[in-house]
């Protein structure tokens, strides 16, 4: 028994030194850091995007991808991805899917798992001047299209509510889509443009927030009235009651860059709140149904990470002391983690971790450097996202000189 326990602490050992290896430059000789593997390869280049999307299966087995031939220029019309799954069971193999032609460095095709289901997968395409969504079943190849495009999905999966991805892209090149223009280009808030709410089952689709409706609402420090709007970053509350989205303007006032007020909606569009009106909110996930952690400026703290109460005005700082610049927020199944990282630091390492919202302690999970090419539109943020047993993270990375590819963390021996 002694020596089957030694064992087993040298393989833990080991893995942790393999994935100190493996993570980039370590903070220090007697950092442990957990094991990390790439689960894609070259030539082609991977990555998933978004953190709030789902890229797991239920199972935790199949890993959601997309594949491209070239890096390190805006996508053109004609540029197609091909999308994919990684069997983490059958050697990392990967299994084709489909492709897309809507699609952008930051959030690809919003690829993602529909809510609920076992087996079908949505993406973000273009047919012609017009984005579509399809519906997949990986196991029956079973394919449908609905027609218009999706952003964040309800957690029942019926529902999906979306802006206008060439508006999006006009205004805030590398988060929207080419291959299509803004009827409402020239337009600062148009009426008959804004949140789209789609039925997933019927394809049934209509307007329910206008550009207009976020202009006529108040915003104290002024300079509305001369900007053009936009929103972007719509993600549902747990029990699908709600969504957030974030309203944006540049105008005389904000030069070349922009404010943004966190707003959130009823599934109508209906019963609009102001949750952060200074003008400064940036990465946000909602921890409950009524609970939201979001990094932003507050006249009490500056800026920190605030956990928003919808509906009331209640905020406090989270992570004091820790979780001290920004990043892209999630939280673990059981409410206990966050799941967070940080943009390239003073040695270009982008740098994820885990923080217990219980001690206040922080746990790196590696030190990935980001080669300077890859900054501005193309930059390749890490992005964690986790699997739904809360055991393995995945991430974009470069720092292995092979491109991005997409690296997946064990972190049993932190949140376990």
């Amino acid at each position: 028994m002694k020596m089957i326990e030694e064992l087993r602490v040298f393989r833990r050992s080991f893995l942790r030194l393999l994935g100190a290896g493996l993570a980039g430059l370590s903070r220090g000789a007697n950092e442990e850091l957990p094991p990390v593997r790439a689960i894609t390869r070259g030539p082609k280049f991977h990555w998933f995007g978004y953190y709030d999307k789902l890229q797991f299966d239920p199972t935790s087995r199949y890993v959601l991808g997309m594949e491209v031939g070239f890096e390190h220029r805006t996508p053109r019309a004609n540029d197609i991805i091909k999308l994919g799954m990684i069997d983490l069971a059958d050697g990392d193999r990967w299994i084709e899917l489909g492709e897309s032609r809507a699609w952008c460095w930051q959030q690809g095709c919003m690829l993602q798992w529909i809510p609920g289901s076992t087996s079908e997968v949505i993406w973000n395409d273009r047919e012609g001047d017009r984005f579509v969504a399809r519906i997949l079943d990986v196991k029956t190849r079973k394919q449908r299209t609905l027609p218009g495009p999706i952003y964040t999905l309800s957690p029942d999966g019926h529902w999906a509510v979306t802006p206008n991805f060439a508006r999006l892209q006009d205004c805030r090149p590398g988060y929207g889509y080419v291959g299509a223009v803004d009827a409402n280009k020239d337009i600062r808030a148009p009426e008959n443009d804004g949140i789209w709410r789609m039925n997933l089952r019927t394809g049934k689709r209509e307007l329910i927030i206008p550009y207009a409706t976020a202009l006529r609402i108040p915003y104290e420090a002024g300079g509305l009235d001369e900007a053009k709007h936009w929103y972007n970053h719509l993600l549902f509350a747990p029990d699908g009651k709600r969504f957030i989205f974030l309203h944006r303007w540049r105008g005389p006032k904000q030069g070349r860059s922009f404010e943004t007020r966190m707003f959130t909606a009823n599934l109508e569009g209906q019963e609009l709140f102001v949750l952060d009106p200074y003008g400064k909110t940036s990465h946000f996930i909602w921890r409950d149904a009524r609970n939201v952690l979001a990094w932003s400026w507050h006249p009490s703290r500056g800026d920190r990470f605030y956990l928003y109460e919808d509906r009331t005005g209640k905020v406090e700082v989270v992570g004091e002391g820790v979780m001290t610049v920004n990043g892209h927020c999630s939280y673990l199944p059981n409410k206990e983690w966050i799941l967070n990282d940080t943009y390239p630091d003073k040695n270009r390492n982008q740098n994820p971790y885990l923080y217990n919202t219980k001690t206040n302690k922080r746990y790196w999970l590696g030190h990935f450097r980001s080669p300077e090419e890859y900054s501005g539109e193309w930059r390749c943020d890490t992005h964690p996202r986790f699997s739904p047993d809360g055991k393995m993270v995945t991430i974009d990375s470069p720092h292995a000189g092979a491109g991005r590819q997409i690296y997946l963390i064990d972190i049993r021996e932190i949140a376990g």
